[in-house]
């Protein structure tokens, strides 16, 4: 059998298949010896008639001999021969895939394989073989939902309703031997997870079924099956005991797995269904299926605003119950309610206050992230005359909590929980956003001043635990992002505390938070004065200046994200302040530290300080790299002479050193997703100053070590690069160097003596 596989390679497909040798492949299939090789050289005849219209007259000569072996797969089934039933199924699942556009074309001659498929699936009690047809469906409904192929999806109609039963059965949880309810896999945990994820692909293989015979007829097999559960079991069911849960959950599952297929104006199922879910007797497994499924529905549910009392109080119900995972559930479901039917819940918001602070300290930290989302999200629709009382409400318990926690908080167990706790308040500062005139005060902002003082004193009392301290600022950069200017009567307080927070802990995330105040008040904002840009240009000096001195101090391994998160603040502060940052005083000191930044070995501080080179240097040219919207009169298409001029200056002083940097960094040290930015700044660099930039190169490659390249390799990249340059090519030089570093690096390691006159020297900064 091997060998016949390997012969494909050489021998034309069509002549195996009209010899006895297929005869032989189909005889090995009766022996236990032979019989997975025989199914990997099936299956490789598969692959090679994928081209159907070539390999026509071959398969018209294969499918009869492969439907012929259908009967196996009922003699398999009877006989438990479970590895035998795979192998069959893999042969007419492969085949189906092969042949998919066949099956498409011609139903009426390939419809007994698409039967057999369909035979497999429905077959397969151990729920291992049927995997094997899950790719089949998805390429065949890719096929019948065309226009072009309406007759046949006409055809296959009943084949996929057949399959929405068969995956709906296969969906159950298996039945214990031993009869307990708390192992349904007798302790084989990977057996549970397999089943887990499986699961979750017949879902998909029941989307593919909605897409072919419509989520109607899909969604009235799962109520058919529920209803049917009821008059066969529902008398029985009591609290604790319910008969044969298995069928109850398995198609409440198949309804969560299909929501995301079902229209928002479904009117014929939802409405029968919606009802019988929220009457289900309480099963763990069930109930945590019927709350996730209602969550799958909640866009449809805002539709249909008479389903949604019963549907709300059974999550909230689920709030309480004994299980971890049906609670879990209920938050996420609760979430997905309360942002959906933000508008119709709006009205019991006081209500809802009221049940958020009386379960949010039951719940693990996801699912209190998940259920305040919810509550913030009906704030959100509130008036703006009540938005700040209502935030008052929800968020007051939660901050007098924080100020609780923060004095309890003595171990890193504590200070985590803080830290998961200032998270929530971020998630009411992301969700409600009122819209007020700029001219007057924004209630959110009103609230956020007045919670400030807390945020600050928790960021002062823990400065050397950076989870808490990355959650404030993360808190503080949501303030800017979500009100904008309106931030404005904040501002002074909020610039004091990051950078007396920067110079106290030199955590980048304070340079985060920093860089959202930047883009928000910059210079080109609407509704921000002069004064007050010119104020946050000067922020942003105070920070550079206390990064500089950290970077004075420390060897920048030591400051890896806070030197990625220095210069992504650095690109935006010479965006929105090109002029003023290209004529501050600290510009060179910053080139010169983006420099020392590049002897980092990792990828991300390298690619910001790389970024932040390539933008610097773009403003030596004519035109302007930023876009400034305005009319015709005030828009900006080039940069002005002066700060051409500027930018020319600091590259003549610290270009020299940038290039080494750059250089070395290419040739030894830099990642490879890093090249693309390197050789774009050696570009910008030839851009403004050919010749000089060329005299750096040689200066660099004159300084690698003795050996490591000839005397001619030297000349003739120089002469190379010259003649670029005289012929006016500088784009060319990019692929130059590039080829020039790649040839050099896989010829060369760094010594480890080092790299003598490359070395990087320390950064120094006396400001």
């Amino acid at each position: 059998m091997e060998c016949i596989t390997s012969w494909m390679r050489e021998v034309p497909l069509n002549d195996i298949v009209n010899s006895p040798l297929l005869d032989v492949i189909l005889n090995a299939l009766e022996s236990d010896q032979s019989f997975d090789s025989a199914v990997e050289c099936l299956c490789a005849f598969f692959r090679e008639t994928r081209d159907v219209d070539e390999c026509l007259g071959t398969i018209r000569t294969l499918c009869p001999r492969i439907v012929a072996l259908k009967p196996k797969i009922a003699q398999f089934a009877g006989l438990e021969d479970w590895d035998s039933f795979k192998g069959i199924t893999r042969i007419f699942a492969e085949a189906g895939e092969a042949w998919v556009v066949l099956v498409a074309r011609m139903p009426e001659q390939f419809r007994v394989v698409v039967d057999a498929i369909l035979e497999c699936a429905a077959g397969d009690e151990e729920k291992d073989a049927i995997s094997q047809t899950f790719i089949f469906w998805y390429e065949l409904k890719q096929y019948l939902v065309l226009d072009r192929y309406m007759q046949a999806r006409v055809q296959y109609v009943d084949v996929y309703s057949k399959l929405v039963d068969v995956m709906i059965g296969h969906l159950e949880f298996p039945t214990p031997e031993s009869g307990s309810e708390r192992d349904l896999f007798e302790g084989d945990r990977d057996q549970e997870d397999k089943f887990r994820e499986f699961r979750h692909r017949m879902g998909d293989v029941l989307k593919d079924c909605c897409e072919v015979i419509g989520v109607t007829e899909c969604l009235q097999k799962s109520y058919v099956r529920i209803e049917q559960w009821v008059s066969t079991y529902g008398a029985q069911a009591s609290e604790g005991k319910i008969p044969q849960w298995q069928k109850l959950e398995a198609p409440l599952f198949s309804m969560r797995a299909m929501g995301r297929m079902v229209p928002r104006d479904e009117d014929i199922m939802l409405p029968r269904l919606i009802p019988l879910i929220v009457q289900i007797p309480n099963q763990e497994k069930v109930r945590f299926q019927a709350v996730m499924a209602l969550g799958r529905y909640t866009e449809w549910t805002a539709q249909h605003p008479e389903t949604l009392q019963d549907q709300l109080t059974f999550i909230m119900n689920a709030f309480n119950h004994p299980s971890k995972e049906v609670v879990r559930a209920a938050a996420l479901s609760f979430k997905f309610f309360c942002n959906d039917c933000a508008e119709l819940l709006k009205v019991y918001s006081t209500q809802l206050q009221q049940f958020y602070e009386t379960v949010i300290d039951k719940l693990p930290p996801t699912s209190q992230e998940e259920i305040t989302d919810g509550v913030a999200s009906v704030l959100a629709k509130q008036p703006p005359d009540q938005i700040y009382s209502s935030f008052k409400l929800c968020c007051d318990p939660v901050v007098r909590r924080l100020m609780n926690m923060a004095q309890m908080a003595h171990d890193d167990k504590a200070k985590l929980a803080l830290a998961d706790h200032i998270q929530l308040v971020t998630i009411f500062v992301q969700r409600v956003q009122p819209d007020t005139e700029p001219t007057e005060l924004n209630p959110a902002v009103q609230y956020c001043q007045e919670i400030f003082p807390v945020l600050s004193t928790i960021a002062e009392s823990f400065a050397s635990f950076t989870p808490i301290l990355e959650r404030v600022c993360r808190c503080w950069r949501y303030m800017v992002l979500s009100y904008r200017t309106a931030m404005a009567p904040l501002l002074p307080s909020l610039a004091e505390k990051l950078s007396s927070g920067f110079v106290a802990s030199r955590q980048g995330c304070y340079l985060w938070a920093t860089d959202a105040i930047v883009r928000e008040f910059s210079d080109d904002a609407g509704h921000v004065d002069q004064q007050t840009a010119n104020a946050i240009f000067v922020f942003f000096e105070q920070q550079a200046t206390t990064f500089l001195r950290a970077l004075n101090d420390l060897p920048p391994e030591e400051l890896p994200d806070v030197i990625e998160d220095f210069f992504r603040l650095c690109i935006d502060v010479l965006l929105y302040h090109p002029h003023k940052t290209i004529n501050s005083q600290l510009m060179s000191p910053i080139l010169s530290a983006a420099s020392t930044s590049l002897t980092l070995l990792k990828e991300e501080p390298i690619k910001a300080a790389l970024q932040f080179l390539r933008d610097f240097l773009a403003y030596g040219g004519e035109g302007s790299p930023s876009s400034t919207y305005g009319d015709e009169a005030t828009r900006q298409k080039s940069n002005p002479p002066d700060i051409q001029a500027a930018v020319r200056q600091l590259t003549a002083e610290q270009g020299e050193a940038m290039t080494q940097r750059v250089m070395t960094g290419m040739m030894y040290s830099f990642p490879t997703d890093c090249f693309p930015d390197a050789s774009g700044v050696l570009l910008a660099l030839f851009h403004i100053m050919p010749q000089q930039v060329a005299h750096w190169i040689g200066n660099t490659v004159a300084m690698l070590p003795q050996g490591s390249i000839s005397v001619q390799e030297q000349e003739r990249l120089l002469n190379n690069i010259n003649q670029r340059i005289q012929s006016g090519e500088t784009v060319k030089i990019r692929m130059l160097l590039q080829d020039f570093t790649n040839s050099y690096r896989r010829r060369n390691v760094a010594p480890r003596e080092g790299l003598g006159r490359l070395e990087a020297t320390k950064f120094r900064f006396a400001g």
